[in-house]
C-alpha cells in the first residue's frame, strides 16, 4: 500500500465558507437535497497519511433544505429531534489509501445518540496556498446511509401500504476545504 500522498502536517480546520455538507434523499419520485449550514470540524494529519484523524460535529438544527415548514419538521421528533439531540457527529476509525488521490475513511458516525460505522469514499484534492498567507486542503467524500438504523423512521404510505413517501438511504456528500493551523 502506497502513503505517497504530500500533505503538509499538522491540524487542518474546516473553513464553513468554503465547505458544504448535504444530503440527498428519495421522495415520492424524486430526491430532496439538503445541507447542514452550521459544524465544525478537525483533520489532523500524520507523516503516514493513513494515521491520520477526522472529528466532525454537524448542528441539527442546522439543517436547510430551502423549505422552512420541511426544515422544522426535520428537527422535530420525527425526524432529528434536534432539541435533544443537537449534534451528528463523525469520528474517524482509519484510512485506507488506494492511490494518491482516492481513500477510505472509515469512522463512527452518530445520530440520535445510536453510533454506527460508515466508510466515506474520499478524493484527495489537493493542496495549496491562499492569497492570505494560509495553506489550505481539499477533500470531497461520500457516503450512504440507512436512516431507520438512526432512528429515524418516520414515513407516511402512499398509494396502499406497498409505497412510502420518504426513502430510508441517505446520500451524504461532502466537500471541504480545510486550513493548516499555525
Amino acid at each position: 500500500m502506497s502513503t505517497s500522498t504530500a500533505v503538509s502536517t499538522g491540524t487542518w480546520v474546516l473553513d464553513p465558507s468554503h465547505t458544504e455538507i448535504g444530503f440527498t434523499v428519495r421522495h415520492l419520485v424524486s430526491k430532496v437535497r439538503g445541507k447542514f449550514e452550521t459544524f465544525e470540524g478537525t483533520i489532523v494529519s500524520a507523516e503516514d497519511i493513513t494515521a491520520s484523524t477526522v472529528n466532525v460535529s454537524i448542528d441539527l438544527a442546522s439543517v436547510n433544505t430551502g423549505t422552512a415548514d420541511r426544515d422544522a419538521h426535520l428537527r422535530s421528533g420525527d425526524f432529528f429531534n434536534a432539541e435533544e439531540n443537537p449534534k451528528m457527529t463523525f469520528v474517524s476509525t482509519g484510512i485506507l489509501q488506494k492511490d494518491d488521490s482516492d481513500f477510505v475513511v472509515t469512522g463512527d458516525l452518530t445520530i440520535k445518540g445510536i453510533t454506527k460505522p460508515v466508510e466515506l469514499a474520499t478524493e484527495f484534492l489537493g493542496e495549496g496556498g491562499d492569497p492570505w498567507g494560509g495553506t489550505r486542503v481539499g477533500l470531497e467524500a461520500t457516503t450512504q446511509i440507512s436512516r431507520k438504523e438512526f432512528g429515524i423512521d418516520f414515513n407516511i404510505p402512499v398509494e396502499g401500504a406497498d409505497k412510502l413517501m420518504i426513502g430510508d438511504k441517505i446520500t451524504i456528500n461532502i466537500v471541504a476545504e480545510a486550513v493548516l493551523q499555525a
